[in-house]
């Protein structure tokens, strides 16, 4: 499919996972440019580093030079002027998973990493094992790996290493991304119910989930978490191996012994001593389910945690933005419900008997909706003083389906947390500086730009 293809233009570039493949396609040989809405970093500037031309807001004439091939994203619908002017004008065109799958993993030995919440860190944390050990493997990471320059790379190896996203493909595939990788070995993380625009409930999301291991062969195997009661529904399977990995017993795979400090995560499996640089119950269960790949693709104890000492991490994970008067500023991409709880508890461990902040921007087309209004009250009561920005595009959604701002303050007020609704970043930088005191650590969970909120704190705690 590739090899015919000189030039490829991508609608909705900016995508974690499109920008990548996109730098990958143009070390390749290919040319490749782009268009998309919203341009912020750090995609943005890893396309800019890597001299892609990006074409801000779409038009038909972004397609003038009629490229051999346009790889539609699938936050592009019916009536954006490009995908259009495709279709008129017959272009060839495909969605970024349909590429992946023809053009890098057909013929490859896939691990594909899926789950509701630990995708990118695993996924990047099984990478980063395989590359620390030799075997150089292909991956696609939706995000920015710190151990990689970037978050796709496809080589010569036998291995490609996938995030799976239980996303829709495109306005043109309704299934979800995963479905295209050919899953060798399937790791399902956890499941909960996520992605109110596209499923209606937690059995849809299984139903999905279930699609995807009934494409695991013979020869392959499904690696589960154990203790996830909405993942047991999908291991009643006999056509694949399933191992279990997890904290409790029964798990083949299983974590003992665990201890948090500021320096991270220890943790023993089968008596093998474990230590990860990061905090938190979250990242020990992504590390378990890397250890149980990792051993059944033939790599010891001693090779996992040589690696495993050296995993930086991911950009947007947990990621210390600067620390000023001794106030730290945290980046995190939590946006459900249980990923801000534990995000928190994480930032609790690492920083012990410090005054943590949850800065939210309820903005994924989930946490604006009703659905996770008593959740998110649970969940972002984990801090000790709550500020959340203007629920996103609130209008676009009909009233009894929109989530409640209000009766969210009043809730999270009443649990005895502090709770500030406000209208802005600006707003919200202002409101925090002028509240901030030393050793108090700003936790800032979202999984879009937050109007540089971040820039805006550290500019504000050092004037």
């Amino acid at each position: 499919m590739l090899p015919h293809f000189q030039s490829v233009h991508f609608i909705g570039i900016c995508g974690t996972a499109m920008a990548s493949v996109a730098v990958a396609l143009q070390e390749r040989g290919v040319r490749v440019t782009g268009s998309d809405q919203n341009v912020y970093p750090p995609m943005s500037t890893l396309l800019q580093e890597r001299g892609i031309e990006v074409r801000e807001g779409y038009r038909e004439r972004n397609l003038a030079g009629s490229p051999d091939l346009v790889v539609i994203g699938n936050a592009i619908s019916r009536g954006n002027p490009e995908a259009e002017a495709v279709l008129e004008r017959k272009l060839r065109y495909c969605a970024l998973p349909e590429l992946l799958k023809e053009a890098f993993i057909r013929g490859k030995r896939s691990i594909v990493v899926a789950g509701t919440h630990g995708k990118t860190t695993t996924t990047s944390m099984l990478a980063w094992v395989f590359e620390h050990n030799g075997l150089s493997p292909s991956y696609l990471i939706g995000g920015v790996p710190n151990n990689f320059s970037q978050g796709a790379r496809f080589t010569d190896s036998e291995w490609v290493i996938m995030e799976g996203d239980e996303y829709d493909t495109a306005f043109f595939d309704k299934r979800s991304k995963f479905i295209h990788y050919l899953p060798e070995i399937a790791v399902i993380n956890n499941l909960e119910f996520d992605h109110a625009d596209i499923f209606d409930d937690l059995t849809q999301i299984q139903t999905s989930f279930r699609r995807m291991v009934n494409l695991i062969p013979r020869n392959g195997v499904l690696m589960a978490n154990g203790d996830d009661s909405n993942v047991a529904e999908l291991l009643n399977i006999d056509h694949c191996p399933v191992q279990r990995f997890g904290l409790e017993a029964g798990n083949e795979v299983r974590g003992e012994a665990l201890c948090f400090s500021e320096k991270g995560s220890a943790f023993q499996v089968d008596s093998a001593d474990y230590n990860l640089p990061m905090t938190g119950e979250l990242n020990v269960r992504n590390a378990l389910a890397v250890v149980a790949v990792a051993r059944h693709c033939g790599l010891s104890d001693v090779q996992i945690q040589s690696a495993f000492e050296n995993f930086k991490g991911i950009k947007r994970r947990m990621e210390v933005r600067g620390e000023v008067n001794g106030i730290t500023v945290i980046d995190d991409f939590a946006h459900h419900p249980t990923a801000i709880a534990e995000t928190l508890r994480a930032a609790r461990a690492r920083f012990p008997e410090r005054r943590v902040w949850a800065i939210f921007e309820p903005r994924s087309n989930t946490t604006r909706r009703a659905v996770f209004q008593d959740d998110l009250v649970g969940a972002l009561s984990e801090a000790d003083s709550v500020v959340v920005a203007a629920v996103a595009r609130l209008d676009q959604l009909p009233v009894d389906d929109r989530l409640n701002p209000d009766a969210l303050m009043e809730s999270i007020k009443s649990s005895g947390t502090e709770a500030a609704y406000l209208p802005d970043a600006d707003s919200i930088a202002a409101y925090v500086v002028a509240a901030a005191k030393p050793g108090d650590v700003i936790c800032v969970l979202s999984n879009g730009g937050f109007g540089g909120v971040h820039e805006k704190l550290l500019a504000g705690l050092k004037a």
